[in-house]
């Protein structure tokens, strides 16, 4: 795991200063405290910032084939590239070392700039081919790891993060308003977007060639929600598979991407929350390794916010060397390093247990593993519960939707104890009026379409592309190649919110504090399996008899796991923020959201923040999150427009 970075000059006969690469790389040495290394050559340069974990000895970077004709800059792991390494030294490949990192190289000369589909593993790389005066820069299948990129009047820049793009004078910090709206609903900057205009995101499963001041950007995989395993139903023929069949196959694919996960020459963990899915990694952890699995977790003193219990039982069940840290997260404390750390806007509040958990952790380990992904996967979310209701809600008659419904709602508000029910009944019956993309973005929303238009100042308004989430989403569901409601949800979670929110958290929260973060439920072959499985073994049961989430895992988990781990309600990875905007955070809100600083920047109607706090602190309306977003904002810009910080803004 590491920090890339580099400039391409169009004009080849123009030299990249030296001095600049040394600053892209400084800028991201917290990435990798154990090394730098910079190729500098003519037009083309390759910064690198080193966390050593496999080929301690001959792992350094930028790399070469043997003539020096091809140089690459990697972040990540290839899992299989002993089998890829095999099979390109019978091609006639020659090696030089052990490392994932060259094969890459290898690869591309045997199979050009689509080699990126022969890995499997977690990767962002630059790749600088010298005789064709090309560059290849590719990024992993789910988004793991992060590559930002520009283009300017004069070169190519590409980075780990974006604040090491600003090393260059020549990138302009102007302002993508369109990517603020964006941010305020789904609390960060949708790729390929970023905060800034003409920076971007290559965008997850996506392959990025340079080649004569032009730039090509391909997709070479996507999840396919169409082709579908056969099931054999009780009492039904001999064509398909049965539950338990399918449970085994699970299993020793689970295994199988666990196992290879545990490669490394540093000392190895897991986060461990007590939830079904880190429960999970950690007990085929322990099947592998011979020692006990290092397990690190954090408590909370607040009530409702604390599941080390759960942590603790599952520890003791797989006798792991458990680290449980009790915290007391202070958003006042935190929330300079977040601003500085994350580059643009990001008001994920779970990123801060994940920095805490980070930060105690590297204490110990190196590299730790993570259950992500498996919500997005087996359907785990109880929002995928209303993906059900919606189409129950759909197959009623017009009549009865028009007319009946919303006379049993009214008589269930004043039912006591019903009132919350027919609350989100309402909401609904109001989205299944919408098509499939705004359902889901009201689903996503922190500030609804309405509620985001109406802040701004109505001059700034105007230059805003309001339906721009909308309209990106409706051009992915035209690569949705499924029919079911609920894995249309899935799909695109697993093509934003997984990627722009969840992935993003944990690299920056991870690297943060040096520390390396793999997912075995993020490996692609995993994936594809959950989107060839039925709906119904994701999500099991009926509107009438309430639902299952992540069904078959947790059958195929029930034989390691017990059952009230497994089945339990679902918890959060969350802070009081809420309580923070009426206690710590007070102070800070007023004097920053109601600066005239902030006012002064011209976006959004006065009126409208001072409403938020007023409703917030009286208690009449949790706007926590929304207020969250603004702060997080407003110090960003302090950070990055204001004045560009070597370190976090000192509150």
């Amino acid at each position: 795991m590491c920090g890339i970075c580099g400039k391409i000059n169009l004009d080849y006969q123009t030299p990249v200063d030296k001095a600049l690469l040394q600053r892209m790389c400084h800028s991201i040495r917290h990435r990798g405290p154990d090394g730098e290394g910079m190729y500098l050559r003519g037009a083309a340069a390759l910064g690198h910032r080193r966390l050593s974990i496999i080929d301690l000895a001959t792992g350094d970077q930028p790399m070469s084939n043997e003539d020096g004709s091809v140089w690459i800059v990697f972040n990540g792991e290839i899992y299989n590239f002993q089998e890829l390494y095999s099979d390109l030294v019978q091609r006639g490949h020659v090696f030089t070392t052990h490392s994932d990192t060259e094969v890459i190289i290898h690869a591309y000369e045997e199979w050009g700039a689509s080699c990126c589909t022969r890995l499997r593993g977690m990767f962002a790389y630059a790749l600088w081919d010298e005789k064709n005066r090309r560059l290849v820069v590719a990024r992993d299948r789910l988004g793991k790891k992060p590559l930002i990129y520009t283009l300017t009047q004069h070169g190519f820049l590409f980075a780990s993060e974006l604040r090491t793009l600003l090393c260059d004078e020549e990138v302009a910090r102007q302002i993508n308003l369109d990517g603020i709206h964006d941010y305020m609903m789904r609390l960060y900057v949708p790729a390929p977007q970023t905060i800034f205009k003409k920076i971007y995101k290559l965008p997850p499963a996506h392959y990025l060639v340079l080649e004569d001041g032009n730039v090509k950007i391909e997709r070479y995989w996507q999840v396919d929600f169409s082709k579908k395993i056969a099931v054999k139903q009780p009492g039904g023929g001999s064509v398909g598979f049965t539950e338990t069949e399918l449970c085994d196959q699970l299993w020793e694919l689970l295994r199988e991407s666990t196992r290879i996960r545990l490669m490394s020459e540093v000392p190895l963990g897991a986060f461990l929350s007590g939830g079904v899915d880190s429960s999970a990694v950690v007990g085929i952890m322990s099947e592998f390794m011979s020692e006990p699995v290092k397990t690190f977790s954090i408590s909370y003193k607040e009530a409702g916010y604390d599941e080390s219990q759960y942590a603790r039982k599952v520890a003791g069940l797989f006798g792991t060397d458990h680290h449980d840290f009790t915290v007391h997260p202070s958003g006042l404390e935190v929330l300079p390093d977040l601003v500085w750390h994350y580059s643009e806007p990001f008001a994920d509040s779970s990123a801060i247990p994940t920095y805490y958990v980070s930060k105690l952790t590297r204490q110990y380990v190196t590299v730790a593993l993570s259950g992500d992904a498996g919500d997005e996967n087996f359907a785990g979310y109880d929002y995928y519960r209303v993906a059900r209701f919606l189409e129950a809600y759909q197959r009623l008659p017009q009549a009865a939707r028009q007319k009946i419904m919303p006379g049993i709602l009214h008589g269930m508000a004043h039912i006591p104890g019903m009132g919350n029910l027919a609350h989100q009944m309402q909401i609904i019956m109001r989205r299944a009026e919408l098509l499939p993309a705004q359902a889901y973005t009201y689903r996503t929303s922190v500030f609804t379409p309405e509620l985001a238009s109406n802040f701004w100042q109505p001059g700034v308004l105007s230059g805003i592309n309001r339906n721009g989430v909308v309209d990106a989403l409706e051009d992915e569901l035209q690569m949705f190649q499924g029919t079911d409601p609920l894995e249309r949800w899935q799909f695109l979670d697993l093509l934003n919110y997984l990627p722009d929110d969840i992935l993003v958290k944990v690299d920056i929260a991870s690297m943060a504090n040096a520390l390396e973060s793999r997912a075995p439920l993020l490996d692609h072959k995993v994936v594809e399996f959950a989107a060839s499985l039925p709906p119904s073994m994701k999500l099991n049961g009926s509107v009438t008899r309430g639902f299952t989430t992540k069904y078959i895992l947790k059958k195929t988990l029930e034989r390691i796991l017990p059952k009230d781990i497994l089945y339990r309600r679902k918890h959060g990875f969350s802070v009081p923020i809420s309580e923070w905007f009426r206690g710590e955070l007070r102070s800070l809100t007023h004097e920053t959201l109601l600066s005239s600083q902030a006012l002064g920047r011209g976006y959004f109607q006065p009126t409208q923040v001072e409403r938020l706090i007023r409703e917030h602190e009286a208690g009449q309306i949790d706007h926590g999150t929304r207020l969250w977003i603004l702060l997080n904002l407003e110090l960003w810009h302090r950070t990055y427009v204001d004045e560009v910080r070597e370190s976090p803004l000192v509150l």
